[in-house]
Parts: C-alpha cells; sequence; structure tokens
C-alpha cells in the first residue's frame, strides 16, 4: 500500500512550507479531498531565520491555503534563540519547535494524521548521513515512513518526479535560499555526492529506499526478541546468565531499552563489558548500570535514602520514600511470639531513649532474635536479595543503644520480650489502599 492509499478516510494535517516537496504534498492531498477521500487541513511554521523571506513564505502558504480552500494554522519562533537558550544546532532547535508546534495544531483541529513531505532523495541523503557519522542498522534505514501520527507518504516520489509534475501542472512554489548553501551537511551531500551516486545509479534513490525497507525488517525482528527478554524482567533486573553469550544484536538492544536516556556506542560497549565480566558498574546518562548476584539492573538517581523519622508511639509513621508505613502500639506480649519479618515486638525496659526510623548506616550491626548470631545489616540485605540501589529505602529501626530492626530481615535479640511484658509493637505495612 502506498503513502497515499493510507490516507484514505482520515482527516489529516498537511505541513506546508511553500516549496516544491511541500506543495505537491499540498496539491496531491487536495485532489483526494476533491474526491471525497479524506478531510484536510495545513499547518506552516516560520522559524524567522531568513528575516523577509521567511515573511515571504508564510504570505505564499497563506495565499495558497485560501486560494485552494484548505484551512491553515500558523506558527512562529525565535528559532536561533532557542537553539542558543538550549545549546543545540540550527537545524536541531528548528526541528524541534517545527514539531512541536505541528503536533499542537493536529489536537487542535482534530486531525489523526500529520504528513511531512519527505521525497524518496531526501531519504537517500539521510542514508549517506547517517553512513558518515557510522550509524547502525536502524540509521541506515533511513527515514522510517511513519513515527507516532506522523506520516510520510512521499518516500517514493524522487525530487525529479516533483518538479516535473509542479511544471507540468503550473504549480507555483517558494524556493528556499538556504537551500544554495554549502554551510549545511546535506546540502553539501545533496550537490556533492548524489550527483556521482546517480551516475553510477541513475535509480540510487530508489535504491536506497529499497535497502532501507529490509533494514527496517531486520530490525524490527531484532526489537521483538530484545522486547521479550526485556518483557521478562524481575523487579527491574536481567539475569546475566540470559545475556551473556547471546546474540550481541539482541542484547545491545535491550541494554538501550533498559537505559534511562539514549546511550552511545560507547556506553552500550561499556555494558557489554559489563555483562561478560559478571560484576562491576558502568556510568550511563540518566544513571548507572550494575552487574551484581547473577543480575543487570540500572539505577537510576533518586533519594536513596531515607530521612530521620521518629516513630509515633502509639500512631502511624509514613514512610513515603519506600512507599511503607509504620503502625506502633502499646501492648503485651504474646505467649509466643513467631519471629516475623515486618512485624516486630519491642520489649519497653530495654529501648532506650526514643524509637526512629532511618536508612542503615555503614558498620550497622546486630545480634539477631532467632539465629543465635550477630549479622551486618548490610549481609542480611544481601542474603534477602534486595538490590544495592534499593538498600537504602529499606527502613532500619533503632533506639540509642543502635539497631532495634531490619525491615523483612528480623530484629534484635536484646529487645524481646517475655510473655506477658509490655512491649511496643511495630508494623511495617504498604500504603493505604
Amino acid at each position: 500500500m502506498s503513502g497515499f492509499e493510507r490516507l484514505r478516510g482520515r482527516r489529516v494535517l498537511c505541513a506546508v512550507s511553500g516549496g516544491a516537496d511541500s506543495v505537491y504534498l499540498l496539491h496531491r492531498c487536495v485532489k483526494m479531498r476533491d474526491d471525497g477521500e479524506l478531510e484536510l487541513c495545513a499547518a506552516h511554521y516560520n522559524h524567522c531565520l531568513r528575516g523577509e523571506e521567511s515573511e515571504r513564505d508564510e504570505r505564499f502558504v497563506r495565499s495558497l491555503c485560501v486560494s485552494l480552500g484548505v484551512e491553515l494554522r500558523v506558527g512562529r519562533g525565535d528559532v536561533a534563540a532557542y537553539a542558543q537558550e538550549n545549546r543545540l544546532g540550527i537545524e536541531e532547535a528548528a526541528r524541534a519547535l517545527r514539531y512541536e508546534f505541528l503536533e499542537r495544531a493536529a489536537d487542535e483541529l482534530g486531525c489523526g494524521l500529520i504528513l511531512t513531505a519527505h521525497n524518496a532523495d531526501d531519504n537517500a541523503e539521510t542514508v549517506l548521513m547517517a553512513l558518515a557519522r557510522g550509524a547502525g542498522p536502524r540509521g541506515l534505514a533511513g527515514i522510517p515512513p511513519e513515527r507516532g501520527r506522523i506520516l510520510r507518504p512521499m518516500l517514493d516520489v524522487t525530487r525529479a518526479e516533483v518538479e516535473s509534475y509542479l511544471a507540468e501542472n503550473g504549480v507555483p512554489h517558494v524556493e528556499d535560499s538556504s537551500n544554495e548553501s554549502l554551510d549545511y551537511t546535506r546540502n553539501r551531500v545533496r550537490k556533492l555526492v548524489m550527483p556521482v551516486l546517480r551516475e553510477i545509479n541513475p535509480r540510487f534513490a530508489e535504491a536506497a529506499l529499497r535497502s532501507g525497507e529490509l533494514l527496517r525488517m531486520d530490525c524490527g525482528s531484532l526489537d521483538r526478541r530484545a522486547a521479550a527478554l526485556y518483557e521478562g524482567m524481575e523487579d527491574g533486573r536481567l539475569r546475566l546468565d540470559g545475556l551473556a553469550g547471546g546474540d550481541l544484536s539482541v542484547v545491545t538492544r535491550v541494554i538501550r531499552l533498559m537505559a534511562p536516556r539514549r546511550l552511545s556506542a560507547s556506553h552500550v560497549k561499556a555494558v557489554l563489558a559489563l555483562i561478560a565480566a559478571g560484576h562491576g558498574e558502568a556510568d550511563v546518562p540518566g544513571g548507572r548500570f550494575r552487574a551484581e548476584s547473577g543480575y543487570l539492573y540500572v539505577v537510576k538517581p533518586g533519594p536513596g535514602a531515607l530521612p530521620e523519622r521518629e516513630l509515633k508511639v502509639p500512631g502511624l509513621t509514613e514512610i513515603p520514600e519506600a512507599g511503607l508505613r509504620l503502625s506502633a502500639e502499646i501492648a503485651e506480649a504474646p505467649r509466643e511470639i513467631h519471629t516475623s519479618l515486618n512485624t516486630f515486638y519491642f520489649q519497653c525496659e530495654n529501648i532506650c531513649g526514643t524509637i526512629y526510623c532511618a536508612s542503615r548506616r555503614d558498620g550497622d550491626r546486630f545480634k539477631v532474635a532467632g539465629r543465635g548470631c550477630t549479622k551486618s545489616v548490610k549481609d542480611l540485605l544481601y542474603e534477602r536479595g534486595v538490590p544495592a540501589h534499593e538498600r537504602g529505602l529499606v527502613p532500619v529501626l533503632r533506639d540509642g543503644a543502635g539497631v532495634l530492626a531490619v525491615a523483612g530481615c528480623g530484629q534484635a535479640e536484646r529487645v524481646m520480650p517475655a510473655a506477658g511484658e509490655k512491649c511496643v509493637v511495630v508494623r511495617v505495612e504498604g500504603p493505604e489502599k
């Protein structure tokens, strides 16, 4: 199914700059509208980069849409200022502001699709630029035919076909003078590289399109395999033995799925080395990969620790950082106390001062009731399988003499009451529903 056939029965927003490609796209859509095949709106974004020429383009698009009976939305922005404020290149800043405007305009006009006028030659140029950067298969596949609700129906139309159509039908358009400047990478590829490749293969643009389709097909298969692995994570962790020695094309995709932000090739390489070693850490944008105890997981920036809070006795003490609360009451110890990991009985006479809750401290140790041995809190959390990045969020109850209990791990023998003795009963609970 061609790109234009997919527009039938839809309400679409056509992005119109006033240049040859976008005017061709608009005219093709107008014909389909007139044949009752779609509903049509248009949008134009003035980047305010070329002075009077930018104003000329806006006037042209306004006039064109009036003549064709197409509802138009116009936006504008100071791209140069935005680029400087956000430390972006001009082209990157222009693209960001333009697409933000198009999404907003589509919402306002109730359009399910946004159409852009990228053609087969644009795609070939993009492939060459990706090759120059050393991109992977996804980059070498070129411009995707669709992304979200953005559709590019002209990817099988060459620039020569566009120019021929406009000339044969006497359709006017405007020329962007910046397209002549060799200061832009794309213009250098278009004017210096593409002509040579057309000498080798006059249908180079179509060939690049076919290659992109094959690469996207292969990428789709690998993406699905990676997604299946990613969705099989256990509490945000992946087993290292399921990754080590696996298909690198799949493993690298899983790494990118796990990462908080987009990764460079060097970041991916560092995580691959981590997987091979089976232990250690690798910093990446937005977080840190960690391998330990047979698992790979990501530590993201966050509070990572609990502030010190005095326990309300009796009452409820909220621990929002961990999504927990501690309920405390005064009661008599039952005849039989079954050592629980989340319900604790502290003999009142042996409590030293105030009970409070906080994160573990380096060197925390206590004699665990029912086990007859002294253990470090660090070892208890490790035994329980708590990931290192979550250990700071496990509530540790203490008094002036040290650790009273660790949620999920047990309590100190020194405060175990005998039957009938007055005690503080503390329960670690999830948040109220």
